[in-house]
């Protein structure tokens, strides 16, 4: 995901404004969150954002260490995304690495995003690293075997096994173009994610291998893809979804969201999850029903089989980095959208 992703495409007929409960305390029966539900947060942005002296503050106006700030809120999971040698440094290997350190020490379980790209790799964007362009075909699927190596090699050396595993983030139409672009050959997609899941694998038989698309809610899209995949032989544990509504279509894409998500697991046993979800931060009082309702939505998925739902970047505040879908205020505390993540039962 990068910055702005706001879907406006889609309408929904139960507008907020025609809202008669206070829409942000949804009510629900009284029914646990499942053992090992995941409540997370992509945080990749903290260290940078900490470089340019920016704090972080709790809602009584302390200044804390992001990580502690969201366990009080109620998450135990991080999410960490890796650029294969990004031109500032930040969300290489390295810079990756000592933000996981920071994350296990803080006690959270963990995902990594392996981009495959020295920059955003999204539903527009799959360029290939700098130092792959020239690559065979061959030459790339092992390249990207040996790179995930290094890198789940570089946490196993700090004690640290990630739970989940994205190979490609927002991977709608492959990655590592133009090899791996699924609609002009779904097959050399399928290889890369082969590549990739035989990898991790190789380190940690205890990961699951995520493939993660955007627009949940987009049924089309998830079975062309995963019926492709299939069809070409690759193998993955998780299907990752992004989510980004607005107020006036959350309520509509969560249902479909949540169709989906019953789909995947009955068309292919597969896990699911919420990789990546936000709205803007202006609007927090919906956020937070947002938020509550896809957290109970995933907690449903058939079979116990919907892992979690991570908030991407809600520490971004004041348009860092001119994104507007963070969930802290101008003053750098968390917003009651974040409330969300404290539930326990439903």
């Amino acid at each position: 995901m990068k910055k702005n992703y706001i879907l406006t495409a889609l309408a929904c007929a139960g507008l907020l404004a025609g809202c008669t409960k206070d829409i942000s305390a949804p009510q629900f029966p009284d029914e646990p969150i499942n053992a090992g539900f995941a409540k997370g947060a992509d945080v990749s942005w903290v260290t940078q954002m900490e470089d340019n002296s920016i704090k972080f503050y709790n809602n009584a106006g302390t200044a804390q260490d992001l990580f502690t700030i969201l366990k009080d809120k109620g998450m135990n999971s991080i999410r960490l995304r890796a650029w294969v040698n990004p031109a500032n440094g930040y969300n290489n290997t390295a810079d990756m690495v000592e933000k996981a350190v920071r994350a296990k020490n803080a006690g959270y379980r963990l995902m990594l995003d392996l981009h495959y790209s020295d920059i955003w790799a999204d539903p527009a964007n799959q360029n290939k690293p700098a130092a792959w362009a020239n690559l065979d075909f061959a030459t790339l699927k092992t390249t990207v075997g040996t790179y995930t190596v290094s890198v789940m090699n570089a946490l196993k050396d700090k004690g640290i096994t990630p739970e989940w595993v994205q190979v490609g983030n927002e991977t709608n139409d492959g990655m590592l173009w133009n090899d791996g672009k699924a609609s002009d050959n779904m097959k050399n997609f399928a290889e890369l994610v082969n590549a990739g899941y035989e990898a991790v694998k190789s380190v940690s038989s205890s990961s699951k291998v995520i493939v993660h698309l955007s627009n949940g809610y987009d049924n089309v899209l998830f079975r062309w893809m995963f019926d492709g995949l299939k069809a070409n032989g690759a193998k993955w544990d998780v299907i990752g979804m992004s989510l980004y509504p607005t107020t006036s279509t959350w309520q509509t894409l969560n249902k479909q969201c949540l169709a989906n998500m019953n789909d995947m697991v009955a068309r292919y046993g597969s896990e699911v999850m919420l990789c990546e979800v936000g709205m803007p931060a202006t609007e927090a009082a919906a956020s937070k029903a947002f938020l509550t309702d896809i957290i109970v939505k995933t907690n449903s998925v058939d079979g116990k089989k919907g892992l979690g739902v991570f908030y991407w970047e809600p520490q971004a505040y004041n348009d860092w980095q001119d994104y507007k879908l963070g969930a802290f205020d101008a003053e750098g505390k968390p917003t009651i959208a974040l409330d969300a993540f404290l539930i326990e039962k439903y």
